[in-house]
């Protein structure tokens, strides 16, 4: 099969434009793929496909995708690079099509942006089936023509890892276990020299004096294991290190303060800040990105027995900072802060946390934006230029001292780990309670729990789960590789 772009034209009644790989084929089968396209009604919209039979005999089916507008680039109001979106968009339609059509193999039109394109059709094939007898059938996506094969090849590895955290995070929760998870990441690093994985178990836990995140733990009788990754991409191993942390929780029924069995299914998928700062990692690796990352997932279960956190106990965190836990649901924060106290160890360039964290993230956001709260303005631009680059965008939210009252007007502890007006600004709360942990100057807390999964709202990927913002966690490390490289 073959998917080839076609743009919009400027006016509305001029004939559509090919991209130049579509010029190339219409001459091959002397015009007629552009006869057909005029004679088959109007010209072909955004995101839309006609598909064509018996054109050429190395490609019996052609499928066609408009690309929107030609020049299209960066949107300020949408704070994206909509000539990349469209073309995501359409290559994974017209690959879905050829897959439906139990073609086995696909060349794709890099349509002016091969990296954009190959993210299209490895993010929009992707689906996890592990679990069912009847599999959609396996196609390899592969650039038409070879002009651009490097960026067609980075664009393969930066779905690929949005693809792993998909998978990690769709996975059930008996299937992904934290010891599973760890094992599956350093499966993924093994072949990597310059990579070193240490799976921490609960008595190293202990001694790290890390009570807040084994408070969590002990509510389950699935072991607690802290997952810590050192990949080494850096001139010199004492390169201060790009260090990230995501919150691993495996399953999360809300511990004591149960949460409503409607949907708890997909908490599942509460380890989407692990899932998709490990992936990161993965994808840095098979890059070879010049600078060193460190990676640390907290990783156990939230579960109501007779040994879990009750509302009103008061735990200990690796700081010393004593914490009330009024909610036993608001529990990735207690994870967070130890690790957090952890990555302090790594005299980092700049620590980023991810965590499926609050729904009140959901609520102001939605699916549109990853949530940032950050104490650098560096360290916010360059996220945000990363993100209009991938177009999984991010969007800065305010990390105010008011927020910080909220959380330390506390009866028992230093802090409550929710604020004292419960659900008000409850993502905000979240954040000023981990900057609590937090001494390093520049360092980002990323909100995932809106971005965590996709009913329609990205086209490019299938419903289920996300692996959101994983491309532009990528792209952010290689920005920063640039910078200590100029």
């Amino acid at each position: 099969g073959l998917v080839l772009g076609i743009y919009s034209s400027e006016k509305d009644e001029g004939a559509a434009q090919f991209t130049s790989a579509g010029d190339a084929f219409d001459r091959l089968v002397s015009g007629k793929l552009r006869e057909l396209l005029s004679v088959c009604g109007p010209p072909l919209k955004k995101g839309k496909t006609r598909i064509f039979h018996g054109l050429h005999q190395d490609f019996p089916s052609v499928v066609v995708v408009g690309l929107g507008k030609k020049n299209a680039g960066v949107n300020d109001q949408e704070n994206w690079n909509e000539g990349k979106e469209n073309i995501r968009a359409a290559v994974a339609v017209g690959c879905r099509q050829i897959q439906d059509l139990e073609i086995p193999c696909i060349e794709v039109d890099p349509c002016g942006d091969a990296q954009a394109a190959a993210e299209g059709a490895v993010l929009g094939l992707h689906e996890y089936n592990e679990l069912k007898q009847k599999k959609k059938p396996v196609v390899t996506p592969q650039l038409h023509g070879s002009a651009e094969s490097e960026a067609w090849q980075k664009g393969v590895l930066y779905a690929e890892g949005q693809n792993l955290a998909r998978y990690l995070m769709e996975a059930p929760a008996n299937y992904i276990t934290p010891s599973k998870f760890a094992e599956h990441i350093e499966q993924k690093l093994r072949s990597f020299s310059n990579v070193k994985v240490h799976i921490r178990p609960e008595s190293w836990i202990a001694t790290q004096q890390m009570g807040a995140f084994l408070s969590v733990a002990k509510g389950s009788a699935e072991p607690p294991i802290f997952l810590e990754i050192h990949y080494l991409g850096g001139a010199t191993t004492n390169d201060s290190p790009l260090v990230f942390v995501g919150k691993g929780v495996t399953f999360d029924s809300g511990g004591i303060s149960l949460k409503p069995s409607s949907g708890m299914d997909a908490m599942r998928a509460d380890m989407g800040g692990a899932a998709t700062v490990c992936s990161a990692i993965v994808t840095a690796a098979a890059l070879n990105l010049p600078l060193n990352i460190i990676g640390l997932a907290p990783l156990c279960e939230n579960m109501p027995s007779g040994k879990a956190n009750k509302p009103g106990d008061v735990v200990r965190a690796k700081n010393g900072k004593t914490i009330q836990v009024d909610n036993t649901d608001a529990e990735g924060r207690l994870l967070l802060a130890d690790a957090l106290c952890y990555a302090h160890n790594f005299n980092a360039r700049a620590i980023v946390n991810a965590a499926t964290l609050t729904g009140a993230m959901d609520v102001a956001l939605g699916s549109a934006a990853t949530g940032v709260f950050t104490n650098s303005s560096w360290l916010w631009t360059h996220l945000y230029e990363a993100s209009i680059l991938t177009g999984d965008r991010v969007w800065r939210m305010p990390l105010f001292e008011h927020y910080t009252k909220q959380v330390t007007d506390c009866p028992l502890a230093d802090l409550s780990n929710i604020g004292k007006y419960s659900r008000a600004g409850g993502a905000c709360t979240a954040a000023a309670f981990l900057k609590e942990f937090v001494t390093a100057s520049h360092w980002a807390h990323l909100d995932i729990a809106g971005v965590m999964s996709n009913k329609d709202e990205v086209p490019y990927l299938r419903k289920g789960m996300a692996g959101r913002p994983t491309r532009t966690l990528v792209e952010f490390a290689a920005r920063l590789s640039q910078d200590s490289h100029n």
